[in-house]
């Protein structure tokens, strides 16, 4: 409950607006059946047509002013969810981007997803009905059986036994409720996860004909929440049809007490009418609260899935330092001093006692066997984790010491897998340089290889799909090196980014790359020896841990692991 009232304060003003309008609905509803009481009594029982009038008038002011209050009191009441839904997805989304790569892994891409759609839309549901369906119950509850005890006592007291014994129903119903909800979230999860494997994946699966065993898995997943939906189902059946038999029996009862009350003089028939109003007013309020009680638990399961997520304090903390200035010269623009890191319950670290400087103006790669480490690398200058030893600095500074945004603002990254986001190739491009000019752009495609985007019918504003499905693999590892380079940064990362390209393309981007950045550090992780035959620095790591140091020419006569790499790739005379 916390959350919503956290998110509910900036609206106080709007909250007691739409309260006050529901009320006003609500207020409407219980003076009508008075009025009609009073025609039925005095009106047609004196005969006279001008208290008839009057009072008719009267009915329909009052039920305009309580239309109005019933519009406004929506159109407030959807206008209030609105905003809490925007602010709890932006409080969500901004919270994540705080997450380090554990964090993410913690919760799952598809949950994460869930949570910030389907879960909050749930919440602003809930807010609505509350509003709506609740909060007037107890309004309407004290207001109807004020008026019945006005009327009558024993009629009142009747109200008051069927009231009490709608509201126990629910609460027993509710308790029930809450398992099934919850269990209702977490199906609604894997049916995400399992939704997104089979479309993203989509075409390993036809490649290996697993079409049947994956609907079958698909099945299964729908299947489970097809059934627990089903059981949900049957409570709100139960407790309808409980609530309705319970209001006509109300009703049956005030018609045969009431008859012996009228007989004994101590009611009109009017009265009879009020009564059955106010009886199937408040059965009605409390049936519809009823329904919204029982969504409550779903509601409570799904504010506790965003609490976690908001209330998750990240991996990774910003420091208060300044990054300053850049470093002139052959200072270090990154140092990784005795640097070990251990993935979270991991037995063991994945990287130890790294020492090595990557400097203005020259260009340092890392090479290794699969699973060595070597993107870990990249990840920890980019602080996606911190080190579990030794410190890495980058302009001087330890990293962990300075903010998230400022460090990332000096380096510029390409990552393994090439990543383009839906839009044009000038929208990705100025990823890297929002105010990039048509002519600076087309300068660092032809720097990326990149050539091929001239040829395309509409240029840089060619289309690009989600994810770059429309391009090749080659294609889109150019069009993310040509990101990279459209931003003036200290340390230019490339992991494995080459290894789409052919051979000719990829000696004819590093040629043309030594000029672009020829005042940064530049880091390449590299599986291909061929990439990094000319770097200045060339870190071999084996299991984790630096096998050997230096240049190619050093390497190949003092470093056996480098040579078992080299050996594999390479022919004779190469």
């Amino acid at each position: 409950m916390k959350i919503i009232l956290h998110f509910l304060k900036p609206y106080r003003k709007l909250c007691v607006f739409t309260i006050l309008a529901m009320l006003l609905d609500v207020a409407g509803g219980l003076v009508v059946p008075r009025l009609t009481s009073d025609m039925i009594n005095i009106g047609i029982g004196s005969g006279s047509l001008d208290y008839m009038i009057r009072k008719g008038m009267a009915m329909l002011a009052v039920t305009l002013l309580a239309g109005g209050g019933a519009l406004l009191g929506s159109w407030l009441c959807a206008d209030l969810s609105a905003k809490i839904g925007r602010d709890m997805r932006n409080a969500v989304y901004d919270r994540s981007l705080l997450f380090s790569a554990h964090d993410f892994e913690r919760f799952g891409t598809g949950s994460m997803i869930t949570r910030t759609l389907n879960d909050i839309n749930v919440i602003q549901q809930s807010v609505v009905w509350c509003i709506q369906m609740v909060l007037p119950v107890p309004a309407v509850c004290v207001m109807g059986i004020g008026m019945a005890f006005a009327i009558d006592r024993a009629m009142g007291f009747l109200l008051i036994g069927v009231t009490v014994l709608i509201i126990v129903l629910a609460v027993l119903v509710t308790s029930r409720a809450s398992a099934i909800f919850s269990r209702l979230q977490r199906l609604l999860d894997r049916m995400n996860v399992v939704l997104r494997e089979n479309l993203t994946g989509v075409r390993v699966i036809r490649a290996f004909r697993k079409e049947k065993d994956e609907e079958k898995r698909m099945r299964r997943s729908f299947e489970d929440y097809a059934r627990t939906s089903v059981s949900a189902n049957l409570l709100f059946a139960g407790l309808e049809s409980t609530a309705f038999f319970v209001i006509n029996i109300c009703i049956v009862a005030i018609l045969w007490l009431g008859g012996d009350r009228i007989g004994a003089g101590y009611m009109k028939i009017g009265d009879i009418t009020a009564l059955t109003e106010y009886s199937i007013l408040i059965m009605f309020y409390i049936i519809m609260a009823q329904m919204v009680i029982i969504l409550l638990p779903r509601a409570r399961v799904c504010i506790q899935r965003i609490r976690e997520i908001l209330e998750t304090e990240p991996e990774i903390r910003d420091g208060a330092e300044r990054m300053g200035d850049h470093i002139a010269g052959t200072e270090p623009v990154a140092a990784f001093r005795h640097v070990s890191f251990r993935f979270p319950d991991a037995d063991e670290n994945a990287l130890t006692d790294l020492d090595f400087v990557c400097r203005r103006g020259e260009t340092t790669a890392v090479i290794g066997g699969t699973g060595c480490g070597k993107s870990t690398v990249a990840r920890l200058l980019l602080r996606f984790h911190d080190v579990s030893g030794g410190c890495i600095t980058v302009n001087g500074k330890d990293v962990r010491t300075i903010s998230q945004k400022e460090l990332r603002s000096h380096i510029a990254y390409v990552p393994q897998k090439a990543w383009l986001f839906s839009g044009t190739i000038a929208d990705n491009l100025r990823y890297g340089k929002e105010d990039a000019t048509e002519e600076e752009m087309r300068r660092i495609l032809s720097v990326a290889q990149a050539d091929f985007v001239s040829a395309l019918a509409n240029g840089l504003d060619a289309h690009v799909a989600q994810g770059g499905t429309n391009f090749s693999g080659g294609q889109k590892q150019r069009l993310s090196i040509a990101r990279a380079l459209m931003k003036r940064a200290d340390l230019y990362i490339f992991d494995d980014s080459f290894s789409a390209l052919d051979f000719k393309t990829d000696a004819a981007l590093r040629k043309a790359l030594k000029g672009e950045v020829s005042d940064a550090a530049v880091l390449i992780i590299a599986q291909r020896i061929n990439t990094i035959l000319n770097a200045d620095q060339i870190i071999v790591l084996d299991e984790g841990r630096i096998a050997g140091k230096g240049t190619h020419e050093e390497l190949m006569k003092n470093c056996p692991v480098y040579q078992e790499i080299a050996a594999s790739q390479m022919k004779g005379g190469e």
